[in-house]
């Protein structure tokens, strides 16, 4: 019986003229948008909006189109693997590595105490290395560096050259391991001071002017389908027919000056600006620490070089 009470009193407190109201003008908006859509309807059948309002609207429509270009591009610094060339392989080959770990423990642990021979224990999984170019050509230079000496080492581990490859390839290795950590930092800075503040902009700022404007499309079509049914009005519902109009124009009026302060918000926001600058001081940031770092050691590498090459010359003399 409550039941059936809360049912009458929900149903009482619904103003079925109203929503039958709202139902018909979002039809007649429909199908007003259908008759503009295939042509069925002239120009000066179509309200005009006022031309501050457009050229707002283009303003913001190459303002959001910006924002989406650069962030396509800009989104591969949310991930350290950008420009690593063998992340796929590494990151499969790392992913096994744990399964196999984690399984084997599994087995050890639970196996003790009983009749079945328990595995030895498995030996920890590599930890996991940073996936980024710099890393990579750090990592590689030092193996080779680390190869190269030991192919140039004598009994028990003793030095019978001082190998000039191997100490190049060890410089070449501590120049990209500063870069590697400057990479990291400018990877870092570019997410906090322009990703998320860009997407920020894109998703709220943006998207609340896009709203706005879609309400002021919806309200344009309400008042020139009202117009339309003016038109066709008989003469006993045509009073009630201009009284629509007159309040469709009204909240035309309103939305339109909502959506016109809104793009003009969006507009003056400075926050792209500072946002582009933080993705610029990020970038110089780095690159002069890799030209730094890189400076650092390519004097010594070339001396080695010529060094080398001076060996080289001088043996073919004799």
């Amino acid at each position: 019986m409550d039941s059936w009470s809360k049912l009458s009193t929900s149903l009482n407190s619904i103003n079925f003229a109203q929503a039958g109201a709202r139902v018909s003008k979002g039809f007649n908006s429909s199908v007003q948008a259908t008759r503009e859509r295939l042509g069925q309807v002239t120009a000066d059948e179509i309200t005009e909006l006022p031309q501050e309002y457009k050229d707002l609207e283009a303003r913001v429509d190459a303002l959001r189109a910006a924002h989406i270009s650069l962030l396509k591009i800009t989104r591969v610094y949310e991930s350290d693997s950008y420009d690593y060339p063998v992340q796929i392989q590494e990151s499969l080959s790392e992913l096994s590595s744990s399964i196999g770990y984690t399984v084997t423990s599994f087995a050890a642990s639970n196996l003790k105490g009983t009749n079945l021979p328990a595995p030895a224990a498995p030996p920890a999984p590599p930890a996991s290395q940073h996936k980024t170019l710099p890393h990579a050509l750090t990592r590689a230079a030092h193996t080779a560096a680390v190869t190269v000496n030991e192919s140039a080492a004598g009994p028990e581990g003793t030095a019978l050259e001082t190998d000039k490859l191997g100490k190049a390839f060890g410089l070449y290795a501590q120049g990209w391991e500063r870069v590697s950590a400057a990479r990291l930092d400018q990877d870092a800075a570019i997410r906090d001071n322009f990703l998320h503040p860009w997407q920020t902009t894109l998703n709220a700022s943006i998207a609340v002017a896009m709203k706005a404007r879609q309400s002021v499309r919806v309200s344009r079509l309400e008042l020139d389908a009202a117009k339309q049914s003016l038109k066709g009005a008989n003469p006993s519902k045509q009073e009630h027919a201009r009284l629509e109009v007159e309040n469709a124009e009204d909240d035309l009026v309103q939305k339109t000056e909502v959506a016109i302060t809104l793009m003009k918000t969006v507009l003056e926001n400075p926050e792209p600006i500072k946002n582009l600058n933080e993705l610029a001081k990020a970038q110089l940031i780095f690159f002069s620490s890799a030209a730094e770092a890189l400076s650092a050691v390519q004097g010594e590498i070339e001396e080695l070089s010529v060094a080398a090459e001076g060996e080289y010359r001088k043996s073919r003399d004799h």
